[in-house]
């Protein structure tokens, strides 16, 4: 069976949650095999084997940090000259797309960002129009090249021992040309990362202040959820732009997604449409995120939120 290749996604040494994502994927349109770039650590191999990699290509070394991008484009390449893989899965993250786009340059191949799956043939389904429309795309030229949104797959584990292989990559002088210079710690409150978070809550312009986000982020803690915000909270300045959910901010896809005080607005709906199951707040009956909504509670959020934290906590204390 063809091998898939799956891009790696590891910081201290951790394995993120996307990845085995995209290997359980990759199962089911070849042999998974995953590409790990950077300071690789033996704990990073053996989450990938634990994960279902049956083939991990690893490039080793500090030098890929050291640089913007292009050297991965480099590693990724050379780890599909190595398998002859039939397609390559990336994650759908700022980082991920720029990674496939350059690859897709390089070898003169057909990409397709924002796929929320991907069938037999490399059949890539993409939801279009702000989350209204459903559409279904093939690479016609050349490996294809997928990125594919966190949370849009079930991870499965597929324990076993995998066969790693060293990757002797040639990184040219251009490729350096990028330099990072320095690095700022993100501050994290101890919750999931936005994008790959399984439950996210939302707050709005209905939240009405900054120190409003403390039942969002009270509701969020009692369900181990992230925090997200629309782009009229972040606009205002009511909460941190990293954390803004729409077109012009992260694309999300939990399992569960609560929005509160939040219109739903075709900006923001472009940004979480696809989840998987859809809750709203809203003090306006008439609010548009109620034609999107599995359930709805018409209502002052900073009525309802507490209620529902004080029995979250109960219920999982």
């Amino acid at each position: 069976m063809a091998e898939v290749l799956v891009l790696a996604e590891h910081a201290g040494g951790d394995v993120k949650k996307v990845t085995f994502e995209l290997l359980t994927l990759a199962r089911t349109l070849g042999e998974p095999a995953a590409v790990a770039i950077g300071e690789v650590s033996d704990d990073v191999v053996a989450s990938l084997a634990a994960g279902g990699a049956d083939t991990i290509y690893v490039a080793n070394g500090a030098e890929y940090a050291d640089h913007v991008v292009a050297p991965k484009v480099s590693a990724l390449q050379a780890a599909l000259a190595a398998s002859g893989a039939v397609g390559i899965l990336v994650p759908a993250t700022a980082e991920g797309k720029e990674i496939a786009a350059r690859l897709a340059v390089r070898t003169g191949a057909g990409i397709i960002t924002d796929a929320v799956g991907v069938d037999a043939g490399f059949v890539a389904q993409q939801s279009v129009f702000g989350g209204s429309t459903l559409v279904h795309s093939v690479v016609t030229t050349g490996t294809p090249i997928i990125a594919v949104r966190p949370n849009s797959v079930a991870a499965e584990q597929y324990p076993g021992a995998a066969r790693r292989i060293d990757l002797d990559v040639t990184v040219a002088d251009i490729d350096r040309a990028a330099t990072v210079t320095d690095r700022v710690a993100q501050e994290r409150a101890g919750r999931p990362e936005l994008t790959e978070a399984a439950i996210v809550v939302s707050g709005g312009r209905g939240v009405g202040s900054p120190e409003g986000f403390s039942v969002i982020e009270s509701l969020a803690d009692s369900l181990g959820a992230a925090v997200g915000a629309s782009r009229a909270a972040t606009d205002a300045g009511w909460y941190p732009h990293q954390f803004q959910v729409g077109q012009t901010g992260k694309t999300v896809s939990p399992q569960l997604y609560i929005a509160n005080g939040i219109s739903g607005a075709i900006q923001h709906r472009a940004g979480m449409q696809t989840s998987k199951m859809i809750i709203a707040v809203n003090k306006d009956a008439e609010a548009p995120i109620f034609d999107l909504v599995d359930f709805g509670v018409v209502g002052d959020l900073h009525t309802v939120l507490p209620q529902l934290t004080e029995e979250v906590t109960r219920r999982r204390g």
